[in-house]
């Protein structure tokens, strides 16, 4: 049996700086996406999904893989609007069915979906990563989770260097979004 590769990139939507053209000419044939716009826990309508599959079809690409549709705070702590989320989570997964999408990922971490600490690292080559800093994501974790008890909060506060709170907000809230 010949498995072929289907090379893909993931892509943020239409307002991710880095375009369809971009990962069309660096080789990718797809995209792995998600309708970033639609608040978690409401649905994915057919008509949403169909718009999002014609702009990439449109650049000469296709959409297989969904990254993510977003499992709610609520489902995730049993709380609040948790049984509407499943049922509305039921039919995003009937929706995007219908459309003839197949691979569907998800996570079940509570507050954070996924943390990178800088969003535009410099590579030496000039080309930017996601990266990870201990000491950044230390800093988040006792000033703006506020969650006692870290090992390492000496380094945390070093890294402050007399911002405020609100300047650690509004930096981490950059590099956490890309916004």
């Amino acid at each position: 049996m010949t498995m072929l590769m289907h090379q893909t990139m993931r892509w943020f939507g239409p307002n991710d700086p880095v375009s369809l053209s971009d990962i069309r000419q660096a080789g990718c044939e797809g995209v792995v996406t998600a309708l970033h716009h639609i608040p978690v826990g409401e649905i994915w309508t057919i008509e949403e999904i169909n718009k999002r599959r014609s702009v990439i079809e449109e650049a000469g690409m296709t959409w297989t893989v969904i990254e993510s549709l977003p499992v709610s705070d609520d489902i995730k702590r049993q709380s609040g609007n948790y049984l509407k989320h499943i049922e509305n989570y039921k039919q995003c997964i009937r929706n995007v069915a219908a459309c003839g999408l197949k691979v569907i990922t998800y996570n079940f971490m509570p507050v954070l979906d996924w943390l990178r600490t800088d969003t535009q690292y410099e590579m030496p080559d000039k080309s930017t990563a996601l990266y990870f800093n201990r000491a950044d994501y230390l800093v988040f974790e006792l000033y703006i989770l506020k969650r006692p008890g870290i090992d390492e909060s000496k380094k945390a506060k070093r890294r402050i260097n007399g911002r405020t709170k609100k300047e650690i907000v509004c930096e981490h809230d950059v590099r956490l979004t890309g916004k």
